[in-house]
């Protein structure tokens, strides 16, 4: 096989449709571009009109070869989903790929945190990605084969796998909530050949952190504690994308895909560190 027969197989979308959650801003917006450019058909599920009119847009613009679609839903409700996925309805009688990355957060110090802060965030991040999931899997198994299986991914978060807390003890929670829904649905998608992977992602510039990283010095501080020394940028999200959602994931479910530069491995001092300087004293 050819370099070129290779490449086409490994990253070729055409005639596969795509739902991304949340997929006009942030870490989305990087999945839909990266699926449009490489021949999906994108549906783009936003709350916000107006990030879905200019994500779409901006995509058709570029003259892509499968459509583009924008649907406003808020997943933090059961009507809106019902309506969403009759709208999807509509639109496809089949997805290949679904990536749910919708998500919100919420930050305070412990003592303070608010008890709405927990319905409010495991509401879209957790209950709406589940309820969404499990009502378009009759769509998304349609096309899916041993050899071509449908794909599910999941956006959790390296706070869902080290004990991260920041204040953001709602988030947090949810992600490793994420994380573990992956795995069960793995388990339980598998013999409809859907796979159902997750991304962890470390720290990203995106609406959500931009708080923490509206300076320079603020986004060197950040990636001095990131292990290989730097922020995540927009291929570290492409390239993930297109293995995963890729035929290069087929054999691939129930992992967690950390893209962190290495946070998720960092722990406290070394045990013996201390004791064995003082020896060599």
């Amino acid at each position: 096989m050819s370099k070129e027969q290779l490449i086409k197989e490994l990253f070729n979308f055409r005639g596969k449709t795509a739902l991304i959650t949340g997929g006009g801003t942030g870490l989305g917006r990087i999945v839909t571009e990266t699926l449009s450019k490489f021949g999906a058909n994108v549906i783009i599920v936003s709350r916000k009109e107006n990030n879905i009119v200019k994500m779409t847009n901006e995509l058709l613009s570029t003259k892509p070869d499968g459509f583009v679609q924008g649907i406003t839903a808020d997943l933090s409700q059961e009507h809106e989903i019902i309506k969403l996925v009759s709208n999807v309805k509509d639109i496809t009688g089949s997805i290949d790929i679904l990536v749910n990355n919708s998500g919100v957060s919420w930050g305070a110090e412990l003592g303070s945190f608010p008890y709405s802060a927990w319905s409010k965030v495991l509401s879209v991040n957790v209950t709406g990605l589940f309820h969404l999931t499990q009502s378009l899997i009759p769509l998304i198994k349609r096309n899916a084969s041993v050899e071509n299986p449908s794909k599910i991914v999941n956006i959790g978060s390296v706070m869902g796998l080290s004990p991260y807390g920041d204040g953001a003890y709602s988030y947090a929670a949810s992600k490793s909530a994420v994380h573990h829904l992956t795995r069960i649905l793995a388990k339980e998608l598998a013999k409809e050949r859907i796979t159902v992977n997750a991304f962890a992602p470390g720290p990203f510039e995106s609406k959500m952190t931009q708080f923490a990283m509206n300076s320079e010095q603020q986004r060197e501080s950040i990636a001095n504690s990131v292990p290989l020394g730097r922020i995540g940028n927009y291929n570290d999200i492409v390239a993930a994308t297109l293995l995963v959602c890729g035929s290069g994931g087929n054999y691939m479910t129930g992992a967690i895909i950390p893209i962190d530069g290495g946070l998720h491995v960092t722990t406290g001092p070394e045990i013996f560190e201390e004791s064995k300087n003082l020896l060599s004293n």
